[in-house]
């Protein structure tokens, strides 16, 4: 081979050694470029596509819980198909029915627990319609009731669900990964875009593995895929929803008792327009009443009124009536059994909405039922001590009426509740033949002083109304004064008076301000014996006069805000 041809060879084998360097090195760059391109272009994209999305077992729901009043609701149906299929909505009183089951409730004390559990019960919970008709729960209802628990995130808006005894794998991200593997991929490929970013250490749980991936989700309830080699420590947890079994111990309020009835017919209030209640300790919200003759009780809690008394250091009573029908009442007390159920869902209610009693509210009751109210309440005050509650009666003023005084053995009451309330109004009652105060203070001091006779004064709640009746005496065609009347709240009556320019005088009669108009239109006269701060002041006073437990007043709505700052003062003042 010639000098020159060896010289070209050389050259060539020269050019492809740059060649094949040059080729690695525009490749290594190409790839590199590529893996640097995907890697940054990846996006974050959104998981959940409606507000408020439900999570349950690894699937986000149809439809979203809502938000009102600061409390989730969960719908309807996605409780019927996951929770309970037994669950129904009533129509007529507009809540959801719950059958209970031997696992509704675990009370502390062995007897308790037995109780309870001894037969099923229906349980009610309050519902709320959105606009587009669709039927919610509270969840923190249903939470109290079937073994679930949740957890809202705020930045996802997600509602995640687990139920107790689930079983699921678990593993956690390695602490060695690297900040751009921290992720939960849309598919099983690294250069796919991403739903959620994780951290070192986190937890996960591994629905299933596909490939070189695990399919996971977090806590937030957002699902998708990351290599397998990023997660270690693979388990299996089991789900355990805590519950505190214990129930609280009898706790009485504070210093005199200043209790105020809510009055719930269909709807609880809204909270956020409620007024402040300087001085109240106690609450009794007017939620629970007979149902029908089978024992069955109807309810009207919310948990949204429980968090609104509970932030403001209120005990809450929640009210239970015999919706006064005295057939209903005489059949449902007269059978051992219905008694107990009445009792089992008491006690099921007072544990849901952490209730701290029970204040019975019996009225119309036939006389031949004397001995079966007493049994009631006797049994019911029982299992309800043991359950931490406290229970108060409410009775009218000794009268000669069988049906709304007589039928109350108020001696064997005394020994039984922890609090007897005398209801010391209706002197003259929305259909009294002759118009006159709602409560005279001589009516007033005169029975109050024959009740203690049998009562002792400490175990004695004095009921004062904050509504007064507004009367109207009108001549009919044939020469007859007929009498009518309404209630009015304290502001109203203030607004009624000052409409006509009238000045209120004080009448020693009734110990209250009194005002009289005549309407030449109408050709009536029409009446007030005024309830107002300072009537209310007054009646306060009787509980340091007569030593008294406290007072209840009916109630809360019709009150002003200087009717609540004068009982305050006078009840929070200490006895020289």
């Amino acid at each position: 081979m010639s000098n020159s041809s060896k010289e070209k060879n050389k050259k060539r084998k020269i050019s492809l050694f740059f060649f094949v360097v040059v080729f690695k090195f525009v490749a290594l760059f190409a790839i590199g470029g590529i893996y640097y391109y995907f890697s940054e272009q990846q996006k974050q994209v959104s998981y959940f596509h409606i507000e408020y999305p439900i999570v349950f077992q690894g699937d986000v729901y149809e439809k979203g819980a809502i938000i009102q009043n600061d409390q989730l609701y969960l719908p309807f149906q996605f409780i019927s198909a996951h929770l309970d299929e037994g669950i129904t909505y009533d129509e007529q009183t507009q809540s959801v029915i719950i059958i209970s089951n031997e696992n509704i409730l675990r009370f502390p004390k062995q007897k308790l627990e037995k109780f309870v559990n001894e037969q099923p019960f229906e349980i009610e919970v309050e519902t709320f319609i959105s606009e587009n008709q669709e039927l919610y729960v509270e969840i923190e209802q249903l939470e109290n009731v079937y073994p679930i628990g949740y957890r809202f995130f705020e930045e996802t808006g997600s509602v995640v669900i687990r139920k107790d005894g689930e079983e699921q794998q678990i593993g956690f991200v390695i602490e060695a990964a690297k900040q751009k593997d921290l992720r939960i991929k849309t598919t099983n490929s690294y250069f796919s875009d991403y739903y959620a970013a994780v951290s070192p250490g986190e937890k996960l749980y591994i629905e299933f593995e596909e490939e070189r991936f695990y399919f996971v989700r977090n806590e937030k309830g957002i699902s998708g895929f990351m290599k397998k080699n990023l997660i270690e420590n693979i388990g299996i947890e089991e789900i355990v929803i805590y519950r505190d079994k214990t129930f609280r111990q009898l706790e009485y309020p504070e210093g005199p008792i200043n209790l105020t009835w809510e009055a719930v017919y269909s709807k609880n209030p809204d909270v956020a327009t409620l007024p402040a209640l300087p001085g109240i300790n106690v609450v009794s919200p007017t939620w629970f009443k007979l149902k029908n003759e089978d024992g069955d009780i109807h309810s009207l809690a919310s948990m949204t009124y429980v968090h609104w008394a509970k932030d403001r250091g209120y005990h809450i009573w929640g009210l239970f009536s015999n919706d006064f029908d005295p057939e209903r009442t005489h059949i449902a007390l007269q059978n051992y059994e219905t008694r107990q159920k009445m009792i089992r869902q008491l006690l099921q209610y007072s544990e849901m909405y952490d209730l701290d009693g029970i204040n019975v509210d019996f009225e119309n009751v036939y006389l031949k039922d004397k001995d079966l109210v007493t049994q009631f309440v006797r049994e019911l005050t029982a299992l309800a001590h043991q359950a931490g509650l406290i229970i108060s009666m409410d009775i009218t003023f000794i009268s000669t009426s069988e049906m709304w005084s007589m039928f109350y053995d108020r001696k064997a009451l005394a020994d039984i509740v922890d609090y007897m309330v005398v209801m010391a109004y209706d002197e003259h009652w929305g259909s009294s033949p002759l118009a006159g105060s709602v409560a005279s203070f001589p009516w007033v001091e005169k029975n109050l002083t024959k009740l203690l006779e049998i009562i002792p004064s400490e175990r004695l709640i004095l009921g004062i109304p904050t509504y007064t009746r507004i009367w109207k005496e009108q001549e009919t065609e044939g020469g007859n004064i007929e009498v009518s009347s309404k209630a009015l709240s304290m502001r109203a009556v203030e607004d009624w008076i000052e409409e006509r320019d009238l000045t209120p005088e004080f009448d020693d009669a009734s110990g209250q301000d009194y005002v009289e108009f005549y309407d030449e239109e109408e050709k009536a006269t029409f009446k007030i014996w005024i309830e107002n701060a300072d009537s209310i002041a007054r009646r306060g006073e009787m509980v340091h006069d007569y030593n008294l437990a406290g007072v209840a007043s009916w109630n809360r709505f019709f009150a002003n805000d200087e009717s609540w700052d004068a009982l305050n003062s006078v009840l929070s003042r200490e006895v020289e």
